[in-house]
């Protein structure tokens, strides 16, 4: 099957980008300076992203109960304008897909993983949602300490939002919607825009010395660094919000009400601890291990790595997995095989590099 193209398309192809097929996209991972240089830029000024491959999805506002039923995250009580994280899961409390969704003044917009959003859209209808999928949109994210600079030039008004918090703003007569959020652990916006605009406002960004493209690659490696999950990697229909370290997706009205698929077990790990974590790990050496390689615990596997690589910011190999709890404590000793050799890893907190989020009540 062929891949589609994105709105940037001829833009990537413009800048030396390396394409690849990703959930079905024609994506750029890296351009001409390579994935170190694009993660260790987005870490000191501005990393532009296109992540247009993500389903924007919208809903009526009165959906918020419909939908609150299918989330363990409280959407009816979420303010305008205020972006909740949270989780779709099954019956069995496994994670379907990880979500954004904000109130805004007319709908609800969700933000859901390119790989999963046809078939999250079809669990919406199952539920007896109509959710309307705005595949008219791109959607941009601009992360970095310089990001804020970058995108207030433009776009007057945004250095206000504060993370999680997004509004409605114009540009040269073009609607956009930006949220203060991101996938890097870097501050930044994410841009929700009309298709045909994309390119014009993606080279207005780029005409700024701040601001270079960055591909899929340093996308990965920065969310590996900020402890972040990916979907379909470390969050699986197998894998509960408890076991994933990702119990704050869980309000606290409804861990006391429930009422959501799965809700029993879930509640259940909350209160008696589930029997595997997500662990961050520290690698020795200078050998990185990836995605499948086994968990060594008293001399038996007992995990698998389901994210890992090296850390370009941290200057080191790091990885997640899933761990027994009796083996997830800070500072436990344990190995990791890669090719048939035995590496030493620690586990250690996550994130492995900290966050630089502006939250309320942060100054201008």
């Amino acid at each position: 099957m062929t891949d589609q193209l994105l709105s940037l398309d001829a833009l990537h192809r413009r800048r030396g980008a390396r394409m690849v097929s990703f959930a079905g996209y024609a994506m750029p991972i890296q351009y001409a300076d390579g994935i170190i240089a694009e993660h260790q830029w987005t870490r000191t000024h501005a990393g532009l992203f296109d992540v247009s491959h993500m389903g924007q999805l919208t809903l009526p506002l009165a959906a918020d109960a419909a939908l609150e039923r299918l989330l363990p995250g409280e959407i009816t009580g979420l303010a305008e304008g205020a972006l909740r994280y949270s989780l779709l899961l099954n019956d069995n409390g496994g994670i379907l897909d990880d979500l954004m969704v904000t109130r805004r003044a007319d709908d609800l917009y969700l933000v859901v993983n390119g790989a999963t959003k046809v078939a999250d859209l079809a669990h919406l209808r199952a539920a007896g949602l109509a959710p309307v999928y705005r595949d008219d949109l791109a959607l941009l994210a601009l992360q970095g300490p310089a990001a804020v600079t970058a995108l207030d030039g433009l776009v007057p008004g945004v250095a206000a939002l504060r993370f999680m918090r997004a509004g409605g703003f114009d540009w040269d007569g073009v609607a956009l919607w930006v949220s203060r959020s991101g996938y890097t652990g870097e501050d930044g916006f994410e841009v929700s825009l009309p298709a045909a605009a994309a390119e014009a406002f993606a080279e207005a960004l780029l005409a700024q010395s701040e601001v270079r493209p960055v591909g899929l690659g340093a996308r990965d490696s920065l969310r590996l660094e900020a402890g972040l999950p990916l979907y379909g990697h470390d969050l699986t229909p197998d894998t509960t919000p408890v076991e994933a370290g990702l119990s704050f997706a869980i309000s606290k009205r409804r861990k006391t009400e429930g009422g959501f698929p799965g809700a029993a077990l879930i509640l259940a790990q909350l209160a008696e601890g589930a029997s595997r974590r997500r662990v961050g790990l520290a690698i020795d050496g200078r050998q990185p291990v990836r995605e499948g390689a086994a968990v060594i615990v008293d001399d038996e596997v007992a995990g698998l790595v389901t994210s890992g690589g090296f850390g370009p910011a941290l200057g080191s190999p790091i990885a997640m997995a899933y761990v027994p709890a009796a083996a997830a404590a800070d500072g436990t000793r344990l190995q990791v095989e890669v090719r048939g050799r035995r590496l030493d890893a620690t586990v250690v907190p996550m994130p492995f590099f900290p966050k630089s989020y502006v939250r309320e009540g942060a100054k201008p």
